[in-house]
């Protein structure tokens, strides 16, 4: 099945116009058809040895994501403190999440039994299973922002905030947990190169030849 130019051009766009969402969703509920889409679209996603070993828990429960905030806050203090003095200043200044904002959370898990202990592609490096769930969150960004849905991943947590909100058992690791809804508006550049945490290093910086060699 060969892309055309202009599916091939769509699939830029959403790309280069995906953006990490903090500060700009709106309470517009999400249709369930449409919510089913992106989530198959991260089932979709390449897995090592086909395990597929992803799960998906639907967070839309005010009191959930009141507690899942609580470990938001607690979590963000500890990592404010990490910081340098100007650092830490700017740093908390910053919108990092959309957890009550958002109308729905998703939590990407791992089950790193699935399908038993020995996984084709996974006999070398261990950590395969645990990448090829990262690959969903990225399916499942991508389709988002296709349906012009906007989705921020919250990274400032403990897993024991997130295990003991959502049920999930000591045996399954916590991939992400992503606040998605429709937004306002997209910023046209991500909101941390914006506001000059970080500038975008250029491609050709990235690309070596071959071997690696110092940039």
């Amino acid at each position: 099945m060969n892309i055309t130019e202009d599916e091939r051009d769509a699939v830029y766009k959403t790309i280069f116009s995906r953006r990490d969402v903090r500060g700009q969703f709106k309470p517009d509920l999400i249709a369930d058809d449409v919510l089913k889409r992106i989530l198959t679209a991260a089932h979709h996603a390449p897995s090592v040895g086909f395990m597929q070993p992803w799960d998906f828990i639907v967070v839309k429960n005010k009191a959930t994501k009141e507690k899942i905030k609580i470990g938001f806050e607690s979590a963000h203090a500890e990592s404010a403190a990490m910081f340098t003095d100007e650092k830490a200043e700017q740093y908390r200044k910053l919108k990092l999440e959309g957890i009550l904002d958002a109308p729905l959370g998703i939590c990407v898990t791992c089950d790193r039994s699935r399908n038993g202990p020995t996984v084709i592609g996974r006999t070398i490096n261990s950590e395969m299973d645990l990448y090829s769930t990262v690959c969903a969150v990225q399916n499942l960004w991508l389709a988002a922002r296709a349906e012009n849905l906007g989705v921020g991943w919250v990274s400032i947590i403990h897993d024991s905030v997130l295990k003991d909100a959502l049920g999930i058992p000591d045996d399954i690791n916590i991939i992400a947990y992503l606040c998605v809804g429709y937004v306002s508006h997209f910023n046209d550049k991500p909101e941390l190169e914006k506001l000059g945490w970080l500038p975008r290093r250029d491609i050709d910086a990235a690309i070596h030849e071959e071997k690696w060699s110092p940039k």
